[in-house]
């Protein structure tokens, strides 16, 4: 028997198979000089050039991608046949990497080369597509592809998806529906899946027909601690901070030793920490209730504001 065909409401009907032809608009853009200046895709990269840290590798991939992008475009504006390029995409690495920043930009750039209608970014994980009795997968599963339509849905933790040891799960159904969207609506979606490396390799061995219709994978490395010191200071400049005299030195200690820790979550990590480091920067502050405070008070992130953590109180 074969598996039924999914509608997502207010799309084109499933059972239209998909077709090998872009439907992207052409324009008279003969070089790539004017295919940037019409998508405005260099800003985009720029952007990720300058507000994240690090992740080379990725940056390197992403416009690895557009590159292909750029030339289909030119391609199709020759009237040249091409194949629809695949874009459902494999995110994998550690927590606080920027996988999830890295789809934004992701979905932003399919938006500027006509690849996604909307552009926008959906971010789920299991329980926003599984439900916990019979007939309440599917509806879930759908409504939550209908709001990712035109642009790219992000979903977190993905292997949790899959529970062979459980006979009674539901997530096999919401895979389903998934494998077929992804397949007959392509050109109308683009599904991105993220997790640690290793349970995803084992989530794409127990389910090929997903792996095979994923055409990119890209790791995400951890930060270094002096990429995270960085990030650091970017935060704190975010929100009108920054690091007194002598704190940025106790903030690289205390990355050193936090890093080997569990439960150690890159830059989320990081920003737990600050905004540790602020609770007590107030505690301290508000202490002193009859001191007029400047400005450099108000502002200051004091080494006794990270000291005060446990990090340092265990001295294994």
């Amino acid at each position: 028997m074969s598996n039924p065909s999914y509608l997502i409401p207010g799309t084109s009907t499933a059972k239209t198979p998909a077709t090998d032809e872009p439907e992207h608009s052409t324009s008279s853009a003969r070089t790539v000089s004017e295919v940037l200046a019409e998508s405005q895709l260099e800003t985009v990269l720029d952007e990720l050039d300058r507000d994240l840290v690090g992740l080379v590798p990725v940056k390197q991939r992403l416009r690895d991608i557009a590159a292909l992008l750029v030339i289909d475009k030119l391609r199709l504006n020759l009237g040249l046949q091409a194949q629809a390029p695949s874009l459902h995409m494999c995110f994998t690495g550690n927590p606080g990497t920027g996988k999830t920043t890295v789809a934004m930009r992701m979905a932003e750039i399919l938006h500027r080369l006509d690849y996604v209608r909307k552009g926008h970014l959906v971010a789920v994980t299991r329980d926003d597509l599984v439900g916990q009795y019979i007939g309440h997968t599917a509806p879930k599963t759908k409504e939550v592809l209908k709001k990712a339509m035109g642009g790219v849905l992000f979903i977190d933790e993905a292997y949790y998806l899959y529970r062979p040891e459980n006979e009674r799960d539901y997530g096999q159904e919401a895979l389903e529906i998934l494998l077929q969207v992804m397949e007959n609506q392509r050109k109308d979606l683009v599904v991105i899946l993220a997790g640690y490396k290793d349970r995803m390799d084992r989530f794409f061995q127990s389910n090929p027909g997903l792996s095979s219709r994923i055409a990119h994978h890209i790791d995400f490395p951890d930060y270094s601690v002096e990429e995270l010191l960085a990030i650091s200071e970017r935060m704190l400049g975010d929100q009108h901070y920054r690091f007194a005299e002598g704190t940025r030195e106790v903030m690289q200690k205390y990355l050193e030793r936090r890093i080997s820790q569990p439960h150690f979550a890159n830059a989320r990590s990081v920003r737990n920490a600050l905004d540790r480091a602020r609770l007590r920067q107030a505690s301290r502050l508000f202490a002193d209730r009859d001191r007029e405070l400047t400005r450099e008070d108000l502002t200051s992130i004091a080494p006794e504001d990270l000291l005060a953590s446990r990090v340092f109180q265990n001295n294994d």
